[in-house]
């Protein structure tokens, strides 16, 4: 039997194309692909403002949130996160302040913000711990913000307007808006310390208005008597005080007296003969639990009266006051500035994720 014929060759294994070709030497190797950009995690140093209103020592957030060692005797009112002049944050690290970074590095804010905002934050986010009634209060729109800058730089110190939320972190009592009618009809029937100081005309049309009149009728009759009461002599005002007060304690021991008769006691402790006193009483009177929120819009009274919360808004301060506070007060501005409008307060319901000590995430880049 013959032996099998031996298998054929392989066949030759083409040579790739390259390797037929000599190697070019001028060719560079491809780059590496990009890599994402660093996230980097910066503390800052925030500023703090000492306002008599805020609690002192450590009792109070802004203090533990500030201060190693806080003192006892001071108030520690606001802690201020952003660009603001009168309260900038630098970075802790080396004492940049924020606003010279986002400067230099704008994209940091991404391009929509940094186009619209020219670099610079367009939020001011603040910590309040509150001990003491705030000044009754509101923050002119835009257009007016401009006007009161022109005018008064020196008091009115930005052309911005300043819309802001509070989320209550404690307890936080706030009065905003104006009461419904027939609440502002019941404090007129019930405090003739008020009547008094409107005066029986204003008194008079506001008592025959009903919830169904026309916005623009109403609006104007309750802007009327606010004024009058706002602009009361100091000797009316310390008269209508006096009585009211002197009646509130009597009736107390023969009665429960309302929220607000409560309310009113309290801040005529803290601002004895204050026309704040007697304002307070047209309001809203509101108390949030911790994780309630309240927006406040432009030309909107309002005032916050105890505990501590957390606070966004746009970058502002401007403040136009006109009650409850030493400070200078803008009474006329301030009466024909507010809406007037009368609307039941929304509280809103906030998932609050809080990190202590507060940081600043932003972006690295390369120079």
């Amino acid at each position: 039997m013959e032996d099998p014929p031996p298998p054929p060759p392989p066949e030759p294994e083409p040579e790739p194309a390259a390797a037929a070709a000599s190697p070019r030497r001028d060719v560079e190797p491809s780059p590496p692909p990009p890599q994402p950009r660093r996230r980097l995690l910066r503390r800052l140093r925030s500023a703090v403002q000492h306002y008599e209103w805020g609690r002192r020592g450590d009792a109070s957030l802004v203090a533990r949130l500030a201060a190693q060692d806080p003192d006892p005797a001071r108030p520690y009112a606001e802690l201020w996160m952003g660009t603001h002049p009168s309260g900038p944050s630098t970075f802790l690290d080396d004492g940049e302040l924020l606003g010279d970074w986002l400067a230099r590095n704008p994209d940091a804010l991404g391009p929509a913000v940094a186009a619209r905002w020219g670099g610079d934050l367009p939020f001011l986010f603040k910590v309040l711990s509150v001990a003491k009634a705030l000044s009754i209060q509101a923050h002119p729109d835009k257009k007016l913000a401009e006007v009161l800058h022109a005018l008064r730089p020196s008091t009115y110190k930005d052309d911005n307007h300043k819309p802001e939320m509070a989320i209550a972190i404690t307890e936080f009592r706030v009065l905003c808006g104006f009461a419904s009618i027939e609440e502002l009809k019941d404090i007129l029937r019930t405090v003739p310390e008020v009547e008094g100081l409107v005066g029986h005309e204003d008194a008079g049309k506001l008592m025959s208005m009903k919830d169904y009149d026309g916005g623009s009728e109403v609006r104007s009759s309750l802007q009327s008597a606010f004024a009058k009461l706002m602009t009361a002599s100091k000797d009316m005002v310390s008269e209508a005080i006096s009585k009211l007060i002197s009646r509130l304690n009597i009736e107390s021991k023969i009665r429960t007296l309302t929220d607000k008769e409560q309310l009113v006691l309290s801040l005529e402790r803290q601002y004895q003969e204050d026309v704040g006193v007697l304002a307070a009483l047209f309001f809203n009177y509101v108390k949030l639990s911790p994780g309630e929120a309240l927006y406040i819009g432009a030309n909107e009274p309002h005032a916050y009266l105890s505990g501590e919360c957390i606070e966004c808004m746009a970058t502002s301060d401007n403040v136009v006051r006109a009650g409850l506070t030493p400070k200078y007060r803008d009474v006329q501005t301030l009466c024909s500035m507010l809406t007037y409008k009368q609307v039941s307060v929304t509280v809103i319901y906030c998932v609050m994720y809080i990190m202590l000590p507060l940081y600043f995430t932003c972006s690295t880049l390369k120079v």
